[in-house]
């Protein structure tokens, strides 16, 4: 029950998520990025567990979630370089940093969600 209410949540953030990146420039990423995600999740709502899609959509979020940790202007310049500033104040990325970074956080997420699916999936 609760891993279901928990795959209803994500897979309705994830909807959402892929929504408001629409009209980004990198929209041809993102939004695949998270329905992908969100359709798994879904799935798993309906005890629809596909382990092997888990594993190969985590390695994928985990590589470019690297990429933008070491990126210029990626995490560990906003970590490092910037003193770590806030990157909620608004939600125009109005520093290099901010999108990056965000971008990073996200796909940890995803692949943390994903996570909890696989690890149901397999016991």
């Amino acid at each position: 029950m609760l891993l279901s209410i928990l795959n209803s949540i994500f897979c309705i953030a994830f909807i959402l998520f892929a929504y408001v990146n629409l009209n980004d420039s990198d929209s041809w990423l993102w939004v695949p990025i998270y329905m992908i995600a969100s359709v798994c999740c879904g799935l798993a709502v309906f005890n629809y567990f596909y382990p092997a899609i888990y594993l190969i959509a985590i390695s994928f979020y985990l590589i470019y979630a690297l990429y933008l940790f070491f990126a210029k202007d990626g995490v560990r310049d906003w970590i490092v370089r910037y003193k770590s500033p806030s990157l909620v104040e608004s939600m125009q990325a109005t520093k290099p940093y901010i999108e990056k970074t965000r971008e990073f956080f996200g796909l940890l997420i995803i692949s943390g969600a994903l996570a909890i699916n696989y690890f149901i999936a397999i016991n």
